[in-house]
């Protein structure tokens, strides 16, 4: 069968999957809608709240990151995961025996305050906005290559999907849908990873094969990659080669970002107690598990086979030649990405080769001058998201594998884009509307408000996606920076610090997002420049902090700040410090913990 038709198969009955549950799961009310009527079973929870969590980033991305930078960019493993841990241990458990539906309503009931709860709503919408531009920068890579549209056009029809089910289903449509999606997104993940891992080391556990022999040259994979790599003037693909100070903020902000984003800590409202909150926590983490020790496996055997097919025979043979790229089955994967845009490749030279090589390497450029194969790079573009999408392509897996894989990215930036618009639109409705603005708003008129709210969020949403600032993981990862500069920090104070009082926490909050949003724009260079009609390209203000890098900076003033002004304005009234105490008290589990 036709392969385009093969994916329009795939794709368009994972599509009917996920609004026919939604229809069969349709809130009703807005406890169905916000906490999907607080039923959800621990495992059912725990593998929704696993696709909610492993995005277009996780799926798409990640494995593209690590396969051109190697061990340095193992910090989005380390801080993603290590992130969802400390979310698990310190937070989940006790934002459940809280009792609410979002997370600004915690924070503006724990700080006895409508103005810390409408400045964790801003904080909320800027972190999540930008999370769900990743998302959305994802739909548009997947629907180019694999429905053969434009990436207008595939934002199009991703955002229609979502507004199916999301607006529709709420939390209780999302909450099942989402179980579907981790269903077809991790076994299109690892059935592709498992080909691979068995062609390259005979060893079908991608996680184990990593650490294998390289079947065709008999030496340990890694170091086979190592080598390949740096003869062609990269670094060597497992050393680390960055500046440490930025590897150590960046997986602290990935760290405690995740632990601040709400759409995951969403999830935790759906279970019926303290104890569920826990047990669905727990189950999250070996559903993420399953696709997070596959990832570092799938970005090296990647990288191997790239080098390799542009190297035929060695790097100390000749580049692959135009007729090869032209005439030869196993390199129709790249023609085929090459009408997206996101891959291309130019015979700059006119010698009939295509040099893939580091072209700021002086060596390597020294090298390819004097074997005729000209001074600069031939791979001209290789855009990083489209690694795991074109990776059974690349390895010549069967036609079904290649459909499994589109149905399983967008699966994944679907299931995430829903839960952060589903995120947006509670804060909008239940926090702004409802609490503060139109306190007397019936039921009915709150659940129409919030679909209102995320159908106007998925517009703005696909909007962004248009024009991202960056690759799907880098833009989320400047999400986690202002999740972790604003959201986290007030977090764990309200939980375990009787002494901050509703003065420091809007300081904090405040204080925290404002300075790293201003140096993300800086560091950016998109700030407009009076007088002239363009922006600056302004350097980072601390060192060689980048943005990415920023929150949790942002962080630590947060804390600084709300400490500070805490400590300098009335304390705590004693009727909070009872109910922060309550909530931190190990009792309540089981059925009795229902009540809270």
């Amino acid at each position: 069968m036709d392969q385009f038709i093969l994916n329009w198969i795939f794709i368009g009955a994972s599509f009917a999957l996920y609004i026919g549950i939604a229809v069969w799961a349709r809130a009703g009310s807005t406890s169905e809608f916000y906490a999907a009527g607080r039923g959800v079973h621990p495992v059912v929870n725990g593998m929704a709240t696993g696709a909610d969590w492993m995005s277009a980033a996780s799926f798409i991305s990640m494995a593209g990151l690590i396969a051109f930078t190697g061990y340095d960019n193992s910090t989005f493993l380390m801080g993603w995961t290590g992130g969802y841990v400390l979310l698990a241990l310190m937070l989940a458990p006790y934002l459940r025996k809280f009792g609410k539906f979002t997370v600004s309503e915690f924070i503006g009931d724990r700080f006895y305050s409508p103005t810390a709860r409408m400045v964790a709503v801003i904080c909320l919408i800027v972190a999540s906005t930008t999370y769900v531009i990743g998302q959305m920068t994802g739909v548009g890579v997947a629907f180019g290559r694999f429905l053969e549209v434009d990436n207008t056009t595939g934002l199009l029809i991703g955002a229609v999907v979502v507004f199916a089910y999301a607006v529709f289903g709420g939390m209780k449509g999302v909450t099942y849908t989402q179980v579907a999606q981790y269903c077809v997104l991790i076994v299109a993940y690892t059935i592709p990873a498992i080909f691979i891992s068995f062609q390259l080391t005979g060893n079908p556990i991608p996680a184990l094969g990593l650490f294998g022999d390289h079947a065709a040259s008999g030496e340990p994979l890694l170091q086979k990659l190592d080598q390949i790599v740096s003869e062609l003037g990269f670094n060597e693909y497992t050393a680390h080669h960055a500046d440490t100070l930025n590897m150590v903020l960046f997986t602290l902000s990935l760290m405690i970002g995740t632990a601040g984003l709400p759409h995951v800590i969403m999830r935790f409202f759906t279970v019926p107690t303290v104890s569920s909150a826990r047990w669905s926590a727990g189950w999250t983490l070996v559903f993420i598990a399953l696709l997070y020790l596959t990832a570092p496996a799938v970005g090296a055997m990647a990288r191997l086979n790239i080098s390799e097919m542009m190297w035929p025979n060695g790097s100390s043979g000749e580049p692959v030649s135009v007729e090869m790229m032209e005439s030869e089955a196993q390199y129709d994967w790249m023609a085929t990405w090459q009408k997206t845009g996101l891959l291309n490749w130019e015979d700059k030279n006119g010698d009939g080769k295509i040099a893939y090589f580091n072209d700021k390497n002086a060596e390597k450029v020294a090298e390819m001058e004097a074997a005729g194969w000209g001074s600069e790079n031939e791979l001209v573009k290789f855009n990083r998201d489209i690694l795991v999408l074109a990776n059974p392509e690349i390895a010549n897996l069967p036609s079904w594998v290649i459909a499994l894989v589109a149905a399983g990215g967008l699966a994944a930036a679907l299931s995430t884009a829903a839960g952060l618009l589903l995120a947006i639109s509670s804060a909008v409705s239940h926090d702004l509307l409802k609490g503060q603005l139109t306190p007397n708003m019936t039921e009915k008129g709150e659940l129409m408000s919030a679909r209102i709210a995320m159908a106007v969020a998925i517009v703005i949403a696909t909007y962004l996606g248009l024009n991202p600032p960056g690759f799907a993981a880098q833009t989320v990862a400047l999400a986690f920076g202002l999740a972790a500069a604003s959201i986290f920090p007030a977090l764990m104070m309200g939980i375990f610090s009787t002494r901050i009082n509703n003065s420091g926490a809007v300081a904090g909050m405040i204080a925290g997002i404002t300075v790293t949003l201003v140096y993300i724009f800086l560091h950016k260079g998109w700030f407009f420049v009076p007088g002239t009609n363009s922006f600056s390209d302004a350097d980072p203000l601390l060192g060689t902090i980048k943005s990415t890098s920023f929150g949790a900076v942002g962080a630590a003033i947060n804390f600084i700040v709300a400490y500070v002004v805490s400590g300098m304005t009335k304390a705590t009234p004693k009727e909070i410090v009872e109910l922060v105490e309550s909530v931190r008290v190990p009792r309540g589990a089981g059925a009795a913990a229902a009540d809270h």
